[in-house]
């Protein structure tokens, strides 16, 4: 990667277990693709005034040379999954790993068929 990794909190105070499982879940990626140009992930819990518990939202931002940034912002279900920072994580970095390998499947794709394209033709032998 080009450009560190930024990692913001927003109404949660800052974690270093926190960091320690972003940065070992975009290692993940970054494993899957390479040319990943720059990196933000944004922790945030909303202020609630009521009782109930804090809701997770995780945004990532992934930026690619020549394309649109991959943005995955995960939000909340119904299912309080997300009351858990970690599972927040795990299901945002999931959704961003998805979106990565799609894109490097059809970027693979593309290569492949310009250099099949671009073959040169055999030569034939004279005689």
């Amino acid at each position: 990667m080009q450009s560190p990794l930024e990692i913001t909190f927003h109404g949660v105070e800052r974690s270093e277990a926190v960091e320690r499982r972003v940065r070992e879940k975009f290692k993940r990626i970054e494993a899957h693709f390479e040319r990943i140009t720059h990196a933000r992930v944004v922790i945030e819990a909303p202020q609630r005034r009521t009782p109930l518990p804090k809701f997770f939202h995780v945004r990532i931002d992934i930026g690619i040379p020549g394309k649109k940034p991959i943005v995955v912002h995960h939000e909340p279900e119904d299912d309080h999954a997300h009351t858990d920072v970690m599972l927040a994580l795990r299901d945002a970095f999931s959704a961003a790993q998805r979106q990565v390998d799609n894109l490097s499947d059809r970027l693979d794709r593309h290569a492949r068929s310009e250099k099949a394209r671009r073959r040169p033709a055999a030569e034939t032998p004279e005689g």
